[in-house]
């Protein structure tokens, strides 16, 4: 069965509703919300992704999804079978369901991994770059996730999910992720117990420690609620987007490149193969000196600071 994925259609409505946005802040007070070279950054970036990623889901969508899929779903008797012995999934609707709460999932540790393995990270950084939370900050992906995501996602098509219904859910996923990039989305009431919504996306951008490496949910927060690193958008705490070391740079090379250029560097000054490892496959911020710190070490000191502050006030002779 064949089906068309929905970026598609989504990508023109991306440049509609960044336009849209872009010109309700612009003529409501909110200067601030785009910067102009700041966009055309992330412009960029979102046209490189849209030239290159559609060539990358061909080969992961033919080559790895198929691939899998009848390696470990092959015809028997004239039905495909999956090898664990049941009937290859077919297309009604709660197979439509399973497969995008499998997306949701994997989603879920693809994003997670992106922050927390720093090569991982390098190619990632790209997307939290900006200063600015917006549509536009939305398409500013970077180039290198489209290599190695679709390995990810293999296990659904080897599971007996049809390679051409997990592409269409990762579309769908695509789409959910891209309208998050708003702060004109109050909280949702209810709906934010089931949904990753627009403020927890707003936490997940910020740079403030205690919102580092949070929410890295798809459609919903319950695998950030089971897995430890779900937190709501604190409305005392003043949001500062970005990342902790940017690349203070609107050249797209630059944005592209900078963590990479800085793994080189680490790994260059090594001593220890095991070093190097960790300066590649460890969290960013990791350092066998700790003259550099990962968020989990920053935060655990940014917990005990508080603590003992507030201990100290306790002490205090009222």
């Amino acid at each position: 069965m064949d089906f068309t994925n929905p970026l598609i259609y989504g990508v023109p409505c991306f440049i509609a509703f960044i336009l849209l946005e872009l010109t309700y802040s612009k003529t409501h007070g909110d200067d601030k919300l785009y910067n102009w070279k700041d966009l055309a950054a992330s412009g960029f970036m979102g046209v490189g992704s849209a030239i290159i990623a559609p060539l990358i889901k061909v080969v992961s969508a033919i080559v790895i999804f198929e691939f899998t899929y009848e390696l470990f779903n092959p015809i028997t008797d004239g039905v495909r079978t999956n090898i664990l012995g049941y009937a290859s999934f077919g297309y009604v609707w709660y197979i439509w369901l399973l497969c995008q709460l499998a997306d949701d999932f994997t989603y879920y540790w693809f994003h997670r991994a992106n922050h927390e393995v720093r090569i991982l990270w390098a190619a990632h950084i790209v997307h939290h770059s900006s200063d600015n939370f917006n549509l536009g900050t939305a398409v500013r992906n970077g180039w290198f996730t489209i290599l190695y995501k679709p390995f990810f996602y293999m296990w659904m098509p080897a599971l007996g999910f049809p390679p051409e219904m997990v592409v269409v859910c990762l579309g769908i996923e695509a789409l959910w992720q891209f309208q998050l990039h708003t702060v004109y989305v109050p909280k949702l009431g209810f709906l934010e117990k089931i949904f990753n919504t627009h403020t927890m996306h707003q936490v997940h951008h910020a740079q403030n420690l205690e919102y580092l490496d949070k929410n890295h949910g798809g459609f919903l927060n319950i695998f950030d609620k089971i897995f430890g690193t779900w937190k709501e958008l604190d409305d005392s705490i003043d949001v500062k987007y970005g990342v902790t070391h940017a690349p203070d740079s609107h050249n797209p090379i630059v944005i592209l490149t900078h963590e990479f250029k800085d793994i080189y560097n680490d790994v260059k000054k090594s001593k220890k193969f095991s070093h190097t490892l960790k300066y590649i496959f460890g969290r960013p911020g990791w350092s066998p000196d700790g003259s550099t710190l990962t968020v989990k070490q920053l935060q655990r000191l940014f917990e005990e600071e508080k603590r003992l502050n507030s201990n100290a006030a306790l002490s205090r002779p009222s």
